[in-house]
Parts: C-alpha cells; sequence; structure tokens
C-alpha cells in the first residue's frame, strides 16, 4: 500500500458530463484522487445509490445536497480499505476497513475515492462491506426516524415504500419492537414486504386500499403526495405522523387544521432534527454501525449493480424497479 499515490495513475468512475437522464452517466477512466492533508484515499468495495443522486444528475438540487459541478463523480456513501493518506494523517488508517458519508464532496462511483479521515468509522468484525455502506446512510436515516417515532408494542405502524431501502429497515425495526405493521408497496413487490415480517402488505395503487389498512396510530411516510394524505387521514386520536421524505415529487402538506381534525401530532425526522442530535451524524454513524453489527438494525440489499452499470441502477432506481438498498461495486 502506497502512502504517496502517483498522481499519473488513472482509476475508473461513472462520470457525470452533462444533467440529464441516466445514460448521461458514462463509465471511463479518470485520475485517480490524491489524499490532501487529513484526509485518506479508499479503494471502494461498495457504494450507496440514492434517489438524491438521481436527482442530482438530472439537474435539480436535492434538499441540502447542492448541484456539483461538471463533470463530477456522484456518490455520497462508501465503504473499502483504507490504501493512502495524505500529509499529515495518522499512517494508522492504512489496511482499515472503513465505511463513511461524503456529503456534497460526492466521488463514491469509483474504484478510489477521498473522504476526510475525521469521517471515517472503522467497520466492525461482524459486517460485510455491502452492510455497512447500506447502513452508514440509509440505517442512520432509519434510525433517526425510529427515535422520533418512538415505536411501541402497543402500535399499528403504517410504513409508506415498504419495499424500499429505509422502508425494509423501518418494517424490521417496528416489527422487532413487537408492533403491527402495515407496509404499502406496488404489486410486485407485495412479497417483499411480507417477507420482511410485515403482518400486512398493501397496494397502495388500488383505489380504496385505505379501506383495507384501517385506522393506525403511526404513520412513517417517505412519500408524501397522495398516498401520504392517505396515510394520514388513517392515523387514530393521538396517532404520530413522521415524515421524512417526499419520493412522489410532492411534499405532503400539514396543517394546523389536519392536527386538529384528526387530534394527532406531527414530526420531521430529518433536517435539523437529525442534525441536532447530541454528537450529530458521527455519533448517529457509531450508533447505527453497533446496532447492525449486533443484528438489531438488519437493512435489505435489493440489487447490486457493477459500477460500470451506475446508468442502469439509476434508470431501475427512478422506475421504482428496485427494492431494498441498491448498491454500487467496482
Amino acid at each position: 500500500m502506497d502512502s504517496a499515490p502517483n498522481e499519473e495513475d488513472t482509476m475508473h468512475a461513472a462520470v457525470l458530463h452533462a444533467f440529464g437522464p441516466a445514460t448521461q452517466l458514462r463509465y471511463e477512466q479518470t485520475p485517480d484522487p490524491v489524499p490532501g492533508e487529513g484526509q485518506v484515499r479508499i479503494a471502494v468495495a461498495a457504494a450507496g445509490v440514492h434517489l438524491v443522486d438521481a436527482t442530482l444528475r438530472s439537474g435539480e438540487a436535492g434538499g441540502p445536497f447542492v448541484l456539483p459541478e461538471l463533470p463530477a463523480v456522484l456518490g455520497r456513501e462508501v465503504a473499502g480499505t483504507v490504501d493512502a493518506v495524505g500529509t499529515g494523517t495518522d499512517a494508522s488508517w492504512l489496511g482499515k476497513r472503513v465505511v463513511t458519508r461524503l456529503g456534497n464532496a460526492n466521488g463514491g462511483y469509483a474504484e478510489l475515492a477521498v473522504a476526510d479521515a475525521g469521517a471515517l468509522h472503522v467497520i466492525p468484525d461482524e459486517l460485510d462491506f455491502d452492510t455497512a455502506v447500506a447502513v452508514i446512510g440509509t440505517g442512520s436515516t432509519a434510525l433517526g426516524i425510529l427515535e422520533a417515532a418512538e415505536i411501541t408494542a402497543a402500535d399499528t405502524v403504517l410504513v409508506t415504500a415498504a419495499a424500499g431501502g429505509i422502508g425494509s429497515l423501518l418494517v424490521r425495526a417496528a416489527k422487532q419492537a413487537g408492533a403491527t405493521v402495515i407496509g404499502l408497496a406496488s404489486t410486485a413487490k407485495l412479497g417483499q414486504v411480507t417477507a420482511l415480517g410485515a403482518d400486512q402488505a398493501i397496494d397502495y395503487t388500488v383505489p380504496g386500499w385505505e379501506e383495507t389498512a384501517g385506522k393506525v396510530t403511526v404513520v412513517l411516510d417517505g412519500v408524501g403526495g397522495a398516498a401520504g394524505t392517505s396515510a394520514m387521514n388513517l392515523l387514530a386520536p393521538r396517532g404520530r405522523l413522521v415524515v421524512f421524505g417526499w419520493s412522489s415529487g410532492e411534499p405532503l402538506s400539514v396543517t394546523t387544521d389536519d392536527l386538529y381534525r384528526l387530534g394527532i401530532s406531527a414530526t420531521a425526522a430529518l433536517g435539523l432534527r437529525a442534525l441536532s442530535r447530541p454528537g450529530g451524524l458521527k455519533v448517529l454513524g457509531e450508533d447505527v454501525l453497533k446496532l447492525a453489527a449486533a443484528g438489531e438494525l438488519v437493512p435489505h440489499i435489493g440489487q447490486a449493480y457493477p459500477l460500470a452499470e451506475a446508468a442502469t441502477a439509476h434508470a431501475d432506481l427512478e422506475s421504482r424497479t428496485t427494492t431494498g438498498k441498491v448498491i454500487l461495486r467496482p
């Protein structure tokens, strides 16, 4: 392992030269990244794929994530082995299995990625690279949602997009808490929701699905739009609505009239609430890795694509044909 890589070396990456459809992601050779002061370089074994990556690729800013300067290598989280360190970085990182969030820096859709040493997490021996990269982002999000929801065995929990990366974690965690769980998904994914442990899997594309579900005490919604509104209206008095996104493209509109009409409370699980958690994202990542190592938070790895098929991974994610966490492997 080199501590000072040759700047003339090249690697493969999925490079975005122009905003647009998934086909704009091109698998090509590009110069190896060189870690700077306080940084390490990671030989990537697994990179997480998010819907926000696709949003950025299309040319739209996604929440706190700004559009990258082009050409760009997307990808906000990676797991792998440290193969080089920058000036002033502790050389003991060399050879360690690590996972990290890259945030707005991106760079994960590549054979090599650079990260700040202070943002690294050592991967517990019990976890493989796929699981580690699945939980560091998606798992951290799920943990934040679960902390906001405070689910107990007395609850009936409705999870929208229950077959997705976050949804699958929420279904499993709610069942572990002893709750009755209802998972919403499209027809093709109902079997997956049942396999995750949901007591009931409902096709939310069928008119009148709400009558099948009945009243619930907790709604965990990351879809928004019509499905999110219908789910909210199923809440019994004193029920809890926990919102963490709007994959439908339409945020769920919750008014004070809704709160009084239904007699419910509503919480936004992410954003400032998550960032203000004691210890911040660093401690959240440590907590979620410990839970995963103990088998208490188990992600569903839906599809793993070769890095060369990053464009296909994006297209499948956007067409909603994927389930669970989507991963790229160099």
